[in-house]
C-alpha cells in the first residue's frame, strides 16, 4: 500500500519533475527488492521480510555505516505499511518538532491510524530526549524506525533500545557496489569510461558507501569523457576518500582493539595493517605509542622484559622525531611485540593480589619482618626472629613474608616462554629450598 505522507506529501517542488535530481536520488530503490547488500535482512528469510510479509512493523533501530542503505530502508518500510509516515532529523529537530509529531499521532490514532516517526542520525538526540519517545513508543502511538551510524550499545539509552529490536546493516561489499554501477550505467543509457582496474578502484575507493559512489560515478559521467581511464587517470577526476575512522567514537575503539588482539595473537602482519590503518585515519600515534607500552607489560611481561624497554624507547623516539620519521620507530615496535614469547601471568598475579588483598582485609605483617626503631617496637617483638637472608645459604631464609593469619599464596605462575622459563625455575628452586628448611625447624 502507498505510503501516506503525514505533511505535504513527496511531490514534485516548486520546480517540478524540471528540478535536477542527483544520480543517488534518481537510482534510490523502489521496493525493498531493489535494496543491495541487506540480504540477511530482507532476504525471504530476512527478519525484516517476515515483519512486512506478516504485515506487524514493529519498532526498530538500523545500524549501520554511511551509504549502506537505512534511510532507503526506512522509507520503503512506510511505502508497504497503512502508517502515516513522519521523518525528522536528530540533527535539525528538537523538542519542540517531536511534542508536534506525537500530538498529531496522538490525533490520527483516534482516528484509527498509526504513525510511523522516522529519525535519521538518532543518536544525536541527547539521553533526555530519547527518554521523551518512551512513553509513545511504549503505548504504540507511534512505530520508531531509528537510523544510526554509532553502537546503540554506547549511543542510545537502554530504556529505549529494551522497546525496539536493533538490525545491523552490512556494509556494502564489493558485489553489491558493482550492482549499483551498473544500474548507473542503465540508468545513463552508456558505459563509465573506466578500464577494469578504474572500474576495482572506484569500488574500492567507495568504502563501502553505496550514496559515495554513485555520486562519484556522476561526476565521471559529467566529464563527458569517451575514453577509458587508468586508475591513475581516475585519480586526477575523483578524489580518493579517507577511510571511516572517527577518534571519538566506535571505530575509535575497534580499530585498537584490533591491533591489541592481533599482537597478542602474534600475527605481525595483521598488527601492522590495523596499525597503518589507524595512522591513515588520523589517530594520534601517541595514543597509539602508550597502547604498545601497555601491551608490552600486560601480554609479553617478563616473558621479554626487553618489550617494554623498546615500546617506552619508541615512544621517546615518536615525540623526538615527530611525524612521518618517527613513525618507523613506532612500527619496529609494533614488529618486536607481536613477535616476542607472550605471557601475561604478571597481569594475572597483579589481579590475584588484588583480589588476596580484598579478601583478607587489614592482617598485619608478621612482627618478624617489621622494623623496630624504637624500644618500645623491639619489646612488643618487632623484628624479633627476623633472617638476613644475605647471611643465609645460598642467600636464601625461607621464611614466611605473608600474614601469620594466612596461609600462603601462589598468585605468580610464570610461562614456559622466554625469560619466564627461567624465572620459573628459580621460584621452584626457592620453593624447595623453603619447604626443605621450613621441615627442618628453621
Amino acid at each position: 500500500m502507498a505510503r501516506k505522507p503525514a505533511q505535504g506529501g513527496d511531490g514534485p517542488g516548486l520546480f517540478g519533475d524540471l528540478a535536477p535530481r542527483p544520480l543517488a536520488d534518481r537510482l534510490r530503490p523502489k521496493t525493498l527488492d531493489d535494496v543491495v547488500g541487506q540480504d540477511h535482512l530482507l532476504g525471504p528469510e530476512g527478519p525484516l521480510r517476515r515483519m512486512v510479509d506478516q504485515g506487524r512493523l514493529t519498532s526498530i533501530i538500523l545500524w549501520g555505516g554511511p551509504g549502506c542503505g537505512k534511510t532507503t530502508i526506512a522509507r520503503l518500510l512506510a511505502d508497504v505499511t497503512d502508517l502515516a509516515f513522519e521523518p525528522l532529523s536528530a540533527v535539525f529537530s528538537g523538542v519542540a518538532d517531536l511534542r508536534q509529531v506525537f500530538e498529531r499521532a496522538r490525533d490520527r490514532r483516534v482516528g484509527g491510524q498509526g504513525t510511523l516517526l522516522f529519525v535519521d542520525e538518532i543518536h544525536r538526540f541527547n539521553r533526555a530526549q530519547q527518554d521523551g519517545f518512551l512513553p509513545y513508543v511504549e503505548d504504540g502511538t507511534v512505530v520508531l524506525v531509528g537510523a544510526t551510524t554509532e553502537n546503540p550499545s554506547f549511543e542510545l539509552n537502554a530504556a529505549l533500545l529494551s522497546r525496539c529490536q536493533v538490525f545491523v546493516l552490512n556494509r556494502l561489499d564489493a558485489a553489491a557496489l558493482g550492482d549499483l554501477l551498473a544500474r548507473a550505467e542503465a540508468e545513463e543509457g552508456r558505459s563509465l569510461p573506466l578500464d577494469t582496474d578504474a572500474r576495482a578502484a572506484v569500488i574500492a575507493m567507495a568504502d563501502g558507501d553505496g550514496r559515495y559512489l554513485l555520486n562519484m560515478a556522476e561526476a565521471l559521467f559529467n566529464t563527458g569523457l569517451s575514453k577509458k581511464m587508468t586508475p591513475e587517470e581516475l585519480l586526477t577526476v575523483v578524489q580518493r576518500r579517507m577511510p571511516v575512522y572517527d577518534k571519538s567514537q566506535e571505530s575509535h575503539y575497534n580499530l585498537i582493539s584490533a591491533l591489541h588482539k592481533s599482537l597478542r595473537g602474534s600475527d605481525c602482519d595483521a598488527a601492522l595493517y590495523w596499525f597503518g590503518r589507524m595512522l591513515v585515519g588520523g589517530e594520534d600515534p601517541l595514543y597509539i605509542a602508550r597502547r604498545l607500552v601497555r601491551f608490552a607489560y600486560e601480554d609479553v611481561g617478563l616473558a621479554d622484559p626487553n618489550a617494554a624497554v623498546q615500546a617506552l624507547a619508541g615512544w621517546d623516539t615518536f615525540e623526538r622525531l615527530g611525524s612521518p620519521e618517527g613513525e618507523l620507530a613506532l612500527v619496529q615496535v609494533v614488529i618486536y611485540l607481536a613477535t616476542a614469547p607472550k605471557s601475561n601471568a604478571a597481569y594475572k598475579a597483579f589481579s590475584a593480589a588484588k583480589r588476596a588483598a580484598k579478601e583478607t582485609g587489614s592482617l598485619a605483617p608478621p612482627k618478624h619482618i617489621l622494623n623496630a626503631p624504637t624500644k618500645l617496637m623491639k619489646d612488643i617483638g618487632y623484628g624479633d626472629g627476623y633472617a638476613y637472608d644475605h647471611d643465609a645459604p645460598d642467600g636464601f631464609s625461607g621464611q614466611n613474608y605473608f600474614p601469620d593469619q594466612m596461609a600462603r599464596q601462589k598468585l605468580y605462575s610464570p610461562v614456559e616462554r622466554g625469560f619466564e622459563r627461567e624465572i620459573r625455575k628459580r621460584l621452584e628452586y626457592w620453593r624447595k629450598l623453603r619447604s626443605e628448611r621450613s621441615s627442618n625447624g628453621e
